[in-house]
């Protein structure tokens, strides 16, 4: 199978519209097999162990059809990077219909605006706030009982607002907010699962991360949470298998986290999965527009480099 992907190998960079996770362009190897199109595009920065696990997502699409689907359109939320406030009309303005927003956070001072601006384009917004971790034990309890005392109910969620377990456990009892876990659950596959359910009331599951479709049903299962399938910066390829996760669960009870190629100045899929009344079709990606994302050869050679490492630990 390493031999197939190194054949077909494209690397694409699509510039961000805004800086997201510290990064101005997103890197992604694609490549065909028998199933159609497959991505793998771990952050620049993981190693070979933890890449391994989104190699096997990207070998599974590309080798196997999509599981069981129970819907043919996914609920998505839109996704606010930490921006200055006058930018966020703009930035929703491209997530068409969508009432619930992700904002990305990292204290009461710089979040607040941010959702206040929010609230003056779409009054009726359910918000979702994500931390990544970067929190305290004491700093969360402090911002997140800021944000409950300006905002009061409106919240869905905090996301991953610390990152040790034992916070975690002792922040839920303390929370006016609920907890989504994600770090908590991609960085830990080799723990213990069940346990999560003790410190989160939401599992927030990413198709390449989790290792798949296979993987993340039985990572779902295990939890025994209500899931949102979230993206990790994926072009459309990417989008596409994760749409595919979101409609192969028989309850899906929030909007998933999957509007994000609109992030991009654009996407290799064109407009394919632009969002259209706060919904995104479940469909196969066509990608049109490789060519002028094309990587240059000392990319490609390293992605080549990258996928030949992860390889090795299949």
């Amino acid at each position: 199978m390493l031999e197939q992907i190194l054949s077909t190998l494209q690397v694409v960079q699509l510039p961000l519209r805004n800086t997201f996770r510290g990064i101005h362009t997103r890197e992604a190897a694609i490549f065909q097999a028998d199933a159609g199109w497959s991505e793998f595009s771990p952050f620049l920065e993981y190693d070979a162990v933890e890449s391994v696990t989104w190699l096997k997502a990207a070998i599974e699409a590309a080798q196997q059809p999509w599981p069981e689907l129970h819907r043919t359109r996914i609920p998505v939320n839109a996704t606010l990077p930490a921006v200055q406030p006058d930018q966020v009309a703009a930035i929703l303005s491209r997530f068409n219909g969508c009432t619930t927003v992700k904002i990305k956070v990292d204290s009461f001072a710089q979040g607040a605006p941010l959702v206040e601006a929010t609230l003056e384009v779409i009054p009726e917004a359910t918000i979702r706030i994500d931390v990544n971790g970067g929190w305290d034990l004491d700093e969360a309890i402090t911002h997140l009982t800021e944000f409950h005392i300006r905002f009061g109910n409106l919240f869905d969620y905090v996301e991953q607002p610390v990152v040790a377990i034992d916070e975690l456990k002792k922040l839920k009892s303390e929370s006016p907010i609920k907890i989504a876990a994600d770090e908590s659950i991609r960085k830990n596959l080799g723990g213990e699962l069940e346990a999560i359910r003790d410190y989160a009331d939401v599992a927030v599951l990413k198709w390449q991360p989790l290792g798949g479709f296979t993987a993340a049903h039985t990572i779902a299962e295990r939890i025994g949470l209500p899931i949102v399938v979230s993206s990790a910066l994926d072009t459309g390829i990417g989008i596409s298998h994760s749409l595919a996760l979101a409609a192969s669960f028989k309850e899906l009870p929030y909007a998933c986290g999957l509007g994000t190629t609109s992030l991009f100045e654009a996407d290799i899929c064109g407009e394919q999965f632009q969002v259209d009344a706060g919904f995104l079709n479940v469909q196969r990606a066509l990608p049109i527009d490789i060519e002028r994302f094309a990587a240059p050869a000392d990319r490609v050679q390293w992605w080549k480099n990258r996928i030949m490492s992860a390889g090795e630990l299949l």
